[in-house]
């Protein structure tokens, strides 16, 4: 009797042993061994720092290198007022999208009815086109060639909507996208940031001075006048910094809207206090075309002509300009506040 029992015994432990044999077997994953607190801490940080996959909205994947944290990057290229391009620390090409602001397009129409108070004129249109002109001007001036540091924003993210780093640029101490809406030459782009009603703030009191682009806003600088014939007048009065210092950047232009050319020779252009500047003889305006006169210095061309003053002329808080043919009669009148 003993022995059956023995052998039973055997048995049974025969079968448990063949199944957990087969536990291992090719059809099943062997078990993970758990990993100490200083392993997982190590698997996190590559994990974090390895590429990942973004679709863009040309629904086509692309390979894009994560980050995290703030970083010291080189600026290798100035696109517009609001876009750089970047060497990252790894030495990969990044563009970045600077965060909360939007700058007038450079490269394409811009759209009056997102910058308050700026008319849906075609004049609007062009004092837009030079504010973004403006903007690049400046971005360039302040971030060419430079080293700068990028700082992200959790409630924005890392990336936007095309696939660009998303983050606040900080040269010489200075966190540049800030700069850009006091200066007046971007908007605050209304999105999720920390810092939204710090820059909508901003932009409320750039509109209040009329200060760059706000120049060209109906309630606080220039929307630009033009007469029956299709010539028109915009006023940049507010030159970025001090308009003493910057004078090529205070303009007056003229746009001719006609089906003809208009000889602009003798014609001139006055403010309120008497200061009057004379087209050269010769000097033509063709149909569609613009020229644009600089209060400072420089050399004459078909489009841009130049004062030579040594002070500004328009004033900031307002003036009026007037434009007289060669005959001393009044051709186009523009007042702004």
């Amino acid at each position: 009797m003993v022995r059956r029992v023995t052998l039973t015994l055997g048995i049974v432990l025969l079968v448990v042993l063949a199944g957990c044999v087969g536990v291992g077997g090719a059809d099943t994953e062997s078990p993970t061994a758990e990993l100490t607190p200083t392993e997982s801490v190590a698997a996190e940080t590559t994990a974090a720092e390895t590429t990942v996959t973004e679709t863009t909205t040309t629904n086509q994947s692309a390979s894009v290198t994560a980050v995290s944290g703030d970083v010291t990057v080189e600026v290798v290229e100035v696109v517009d007022g609001d876009t750089i391009k970047v060497v990252m620390p790894n030495g990969s090409r990044e563009t970045i999208r600077l965060l909360g602001v939007d700058t007038p397009e450079v490269y394409g129409e811009n759209t009056p009815d997102e910058f308050k108070g700026v008319p849906e004129t075609d004049a609007g249109k062009r004092c837009l086109g030079e504010a973004g002109e403006d903007a690049s001007a400046y971005a360039k001036s302040r971030l060419s060639g430079r080293t700068v540091e990028l700082r992200y924003d959790e409630k924005a993210g890392k990336r936007g909507y095309y696939g660009r780093i998303l983050a606040y640029v900080v040269v010489d101490g200075s966190e540049f996208n800030y700069d850009l809406i006091t200066e007046g030459h971007a908007r605050f782009y209304d999105s999720s940031f920390e810092e939204r009603e710090r820059y909508d703030r901003a932009e409320r009191e750039a509109r209040e001075r009329g200060v760059g682009l706000w120049s060209c806003a109906t309630e606080g600088g220039d929307g630009g006048s033009d007469n029956d014939d299709g010539l028109s007048v915009t006023v940049a009065a507010d030159a970025p910094g001090n308009d003493n210092n910057n004078l090529n950047e205070e303009t007056v232009t003229l746009e001719n809207g006609g089906d003809s050319a208009i000889d602009l020779s003798g014609w001139t252009i006055s403010d309120a206090a008497g200061s009057t500047y004379t087209f050269a003889d010769g000097t033509e305006l063709a149909s569609g075309a613009t020229i644009t006169l600089h209060t400072g210095s420089g050399s004459d061309t078909a489009t841009d002509v130049y004062w030579e003053r040594a002070g500004a002329v328009w004033n900031n808080g307002g003036d009026t300009v007037t434009v007289r043919d060669a005959t001393g009669s009044e051709v186009l009148t523009h007042t702004y506040d």
